[in-house]
């Protein structure tokens, strides 16, 4: 009897065990963790009360309301970002995640927000154009487009640009290359231009952005290769999303209508 007893609650924990796991599609599965920069606004950062949002965020939650998940916010160094989903700390990397050049190192959803790197730079610069840019101290975002952008070896304009700075630094984060542009250590910063129309809005003008852009883009939701299933998920409810206007709304909401481009 006591033989039984142990035996059936071992089946009973392997079950309980079996319902707790992360989100992969199946019927049983609740969780469903992102990963984000949580200093990439208007993406995903943390908030004056500490709490963590964003666009990508507010898409993420709908997602997992919409299939009964429970939303894991996960903040993650950018830079270690493939060791978190190849160990499986995440589900996908969701924070404005550019696809342009990585299509074979992720599976992804169809591309949801149009984007571009642009240089920001203070009004009174004196800086208009690239060619200004010339012996300038330049800051950018370790393991970010903009970098990408500028160590592209088939571009020869983006290099030959790269080449012309003073100086290129890299950051840990962009809030961090603001910090310094503000205090006169940095001329301009390289970053994507949600990004850029946020930190200039949030500090209430005295930059901008150059017209000209330094790359164009386009972010999409990217999983680990070959977890398709989890993503047609995700891509089906985005769709459904898109169909009923809420993807639109919530863009609205973080001023991306402009930017927002899945199922169009």
């Amino acid at each position: 009897m006591k033989k039984k007893l142990m035996l059936c609650l071992a089946a009973c924990m392997a079950f309980s065990l079996a319902a707790c796991g992360k989100g992969n599609g199946g019927d049983s599965e609740k969780t469903f963790t992102v990963g984000f920069d949580a200093e990439f606004p208007p993406y995903g950062y943390m908030d004056d009360d500490g709490e963590y949002v964003g666009f990508d965020l507010d898409l993420a939650a709908e997602v997992c309301k919409r299939n009964d998940w429970e939303l894991v916010k996960r903040p993650i160094d950018w830079d270690s970002k493939d060791m978190e989903l190849s160990s499986g700390s995440i589900d996908c990397i969701w924070n404005g995640f550019t696809m342009n050049g990585r299509e074979d190192e992720y599976t992804w959803t169809s591309p949801y927000v149009d984007n571009s790197q642009v240089f920001v730079v203070a009004a009174d610069s004196g800086i208009q154009e690239f060619a200004d840019l010339a012996g300038k101290t330049v800051g950018v975002q370790r393991d970010s487009s903009a970098l990408n952008a500028l160590n592209d070896e088939e571009s020869p304009e983006n290099i030959a640009l790269r080449d012309s700075f003073g100086t290129l630094t890299e950051y840990a984060d962009y809030n961090t290359a603001f910090m310094d542009l503000e205090a006169g250590a940095l001329d301009a910063v390289a970053m994507d231009i949600g990004v850029a129309a946020y930190q200039i809005e949030s500090r209430n003008g005295g930059y901008v952005m150059l017209d000209q852009y330094l790359a164009t883009e386009q972010y999409g939701v990217g999983f680990l290769l070959g977890n398709e299933e989890l993503r047609d998920t995700v891509e089906d409810t985005l769709t459904e999303m898109a169909e009923d206007g809420t993807l639109d709304e919530i863009a609205e909401e973080w001023g991306l209508t402009d930017s927002v481009c899945f199922g169009k």
